[in-house]
């Protein structure tokens, strides 16, 4: 890799600050100072800028406890991002895996890996993600007799060309769902009460796969184990 690209990749400069700080004699190359851009840098050479050692930034998975009024977004817009709460070096580079509306809360995973992303999140992989809704109007009797059957044939929701997957309903209470999804459309949750008559006013994602918040507070994160990004494999 080249040094400039290298101190793009490890630091906060852009590579055009990166030639700059070299032309100034910043950077060292196992303890030699170098101003070349072009520079290869290998696996087991030493890069330090300003006195502080270099390293490259490996593959991240995180999972985090989003809060309401947080965007599952790249792009900066009226609210913070679920990016912006993940205090790692180069957080910037992380993308929510699937997303959860900005009143939403729960459980987002966060990684660079893209190949780890879609492994989460495509339908074939039947990934379970369990959500907690609170409803508008009770869900009892025939009506959740009803309700259960078609989520369990799957709803043809508007604006679709396909019903969705077998989805799995509970009730906790007369106006508190659990359900269970294996595939994630816009909206989805909303809109499959809203297909049965009634009206979703909080949302809250449990878990997803084997993966639950456990005592993750709203707002905190932490980074996943080997054996927890292995489960999705």
């Amino acid at each position: 890799m080249r040094l400039d690209r290298f101190l793009a990749e490890t630091t906060e400069l852009t590579r055009s600050l990166a030639k700059k700080a070299l032309h100034r004699g910043e950077v060292t190359l196992n303890g030699a100072v170098v101003k070349q851009a072009a520079t290869k840098v290998g696996e087991d050479d030493r890069v330090e800028w300003d006195g502080k050692s270099l390293a490259l930034v490996g593959l991240r998975y995180v999972m985090l406890h989003k809060p309401t009024d947080v965007e599952c977004s790249a792009r900066r817009g009226l609210y913070p991002r679920a990016v912006d709460l993940i205090e790692l070096p180069k957080a910037e580079r992380l993308q929510t895996v699937g997303r959860l509306d900005v009143d939403t809360t729960g459980l987002v995973l966060l990684t660079d890996d893209g190949q780890w992303a879609h492994r989460v999140t495509s339908p074939r992989r039947r990934c379970a993600k369990v959500y907690r809704a609170t409803l508008a109007e009770p869900l009892v009797g025939d009506g959740l007799k009803v309700a259960i059957a078609r989520f369990e044939e799957g709803l043809l929701l508007d604006g679709e060309e396909k019903p969705t997957l077998p989805a799995d309903l509970v009730m906790r209470s007369d106006h508190e769902a659990e359900l269970t999804l294996y595939e994630g459309r816009y909206h989805q949750v909303k809109r499959m009460f809203a297909a049965i008559g009634n009206h979703v006013t909080a949302l809250h994602r449990e878990s997803v796969g084997a993966l639950t918040l456990g005592s993750l507070g709203q707002g905190e994160w932490r980074e996943l184990t080997a054996d927890e990004v292995e489960s999705f494999d």
